[in-house]
């Protein structure tokens, strides 16, 4: 399998550093509001990374942080009088549902920054020893120039860098100079470092370094390549004298009609609001059929055609289950399924170009719509490869009982929740009955009503 690495700028062949695991560190959300398709669309693009190494055999360690310490979020956390790390809580937790509805796999660990003060001191400590930072009456710096290699990853000189800094400092001893640990008055740590709260760009390299012994890949979207990803890259390498991670990968961006999302154009769509208004596998289907690192528009359209391939491939396994099958193998559709299944695994192998994989599935999904009958053969292979990329690609194609269960029972318990309130108790009780004897059990509380399936 070869990936592209934004760091050395090339297609290289994937080897993990510690076979058979995979470390993956992906940057998460800053959760002071909902999260966004923006979002999802990075999220997406990693589960399949992640499944399709899983389908490989490997195992992987994949890691997330939780941005719960931020100049945003607690800037937000005022604005609401709430706790910062509570509110982070609970618009995290929301985000968590919005990417189980994704059918998002959950990474192995989520990190907060506020679980890891210790590691950020003992890094920035380590800096400071070290030579590469410094303390300021504002802070604790780490100094670019002192590492040599900085800009390599955004692919620009320090000087056309240091035009990006929007907060100069006079205390800095260089312009592009970025803060370890920031003196502050408000939600600070009392620590030997001095009173304040870490920088946003310390707390990854803290995180992963204590989670990962190494880096096969770290994973983003392509706006924290500068100064997110350059200066975690400082950091860590100072810190530790050694390759920071073996495979930069990062998402396009995403455009809503063609335009920037921005919530002043007023396009800006969350995911929440998405999923309300659309099927999350059309959802999860538009952000794979560009390729990761490429844009990706978002629009209404869009979405329908995605939920209309959706739909074809999920009428083609149902199409391939009724159909009659002969017990002889046929040379012919054994060579065009095995050449469509090839196609797809080496659009996957070369950069997971999955739009090239769904061409493939699509042509495939046409063919079997087509078939009147099968050999048993190729029918078996038909139906295992649709499991396959079912898991591969994250995508609901066979039918999903248990889900199907949930939504049915869920259904039947609001209403009758509106006949006991109604008082119409006579109907409601006569729906737990029936759900009783169909082996559902309801489970009655203060929050409301739920059920479990009875043994």
């Amino acid at each position: 399998m070869r990936l592209y690495d934004s760091y050395t700028k090339e297609l290289r062949e994937f080897q993990p550093q510690k076979p058979p695991y995979v470390y993956l560190y992906v940057c998460g959300l800053t959760p002071y509001d909902y999260a966004h398709i923006g979002h999802a669309r990075t999220y997406v693009a990693f589960d399949v990374l992640k499944r399709y190494l899983l389908y490989k055999g490997y195992n992987v360690i994949h890691i997330q942080n939780i941005t719960d310490i931020d100049d945003k979020l607690i800037k937000r956390a005022k604005e609401l009088g709430e706790d910062p790390v509570e509110l982070a809580h609970r618009f995290h937790k929301i985000a968590e549902q919005n990417f189980r509805d994704l059918n998002i796999l959950p990474p192995d660990k989520y990190t907060k920054v506020s679980d890891h003060i210790p590691e950020i001191e003992k890094l920035i400590e380590g800096l400071m020893e070290k030579g590469h930072a410094y303390k300021t009456p504002t802070g604790i710096y780490f100094h670019v120039p002192s590492f040599e290699r900085y800009g390599k990853l955004s692919g620009q000189s320090l000087e056309e860098l240091s035009k990006h800094r929007i907060e100069p400092d006079p205390t800095k001893k260089h312009p592009a100079d970025f803060a370890l640990w920031k003196y502050t008055d408000d939600y600070t740590w009392e620590s030997k470092l001095g009173k304040g709260r870490p920088g946003w760009h310390i707390e990854c390299s803290a995180m992963a370094l204590k989670h990962a012994p190494v880096l096969d890949i770290h994973g983003g979207a392509r706006d924290l390549i500068f100064p997110h990803h350059e200066n975690e890259i400082a950091q860590s390498e100072c810190y530790t004298g050694r390759k920071f991670a073996n495979f930069w990968m990062h998402t396009g961006f995403l455009t809503v009609d063609g335009v920037k999302m921005s919530k002043s154009l007023g396009n800006f769509i969350t995911i929440k609001e998405a999923l309300e208004k659309y099927h999350p596998m059309a959802l999860r289907l538009l952000f794979i059929s560009a390729k990761y690192s490429s844009p990706i528009d978002y629009s209404e359209d869009k979405v329908k055609q995605a939920h209309e391939s959706y739909l074809k491939l999920k009428r083609a396994y149902q199409h391939l289950l009724k159909l009659p099958t002969e017990y002889r193998k046929d040379k012919e559709n054994d060579a065009y399924y095995r050449e469509r299944r090839q196609a797809f695994f080496d659009a996957l192998e070369e950069d997971l170009d999955t739009p090239r994989a769904l061409a493939e599935l699509y042509q495939l999904a046409s063919w079997i719509l087509s078939k009147e009958k099968l050999d048993f053969h190729t029918h078996a292979l038909l139906k295992q490869f649709f499991h396959e990329v079912s898991f591969i690609l994250g995508l609901e194609i066979m039918p999903d009982y248990e889900r199907t269960l949930d939504k049915v029972v869920k259904e039947l318990l609001d209403l009758r929740e509106e006949f006991r309130k109604k008082k119409e108790y006579v109907i409601s009780d006569l729906i737990r009955e029936r759900l009783q004897k169909a082996g559902i059990e309801v489970l009655d509380s203060k929050e409301g009503s739920d059920y479990k399936v009875m043994e």
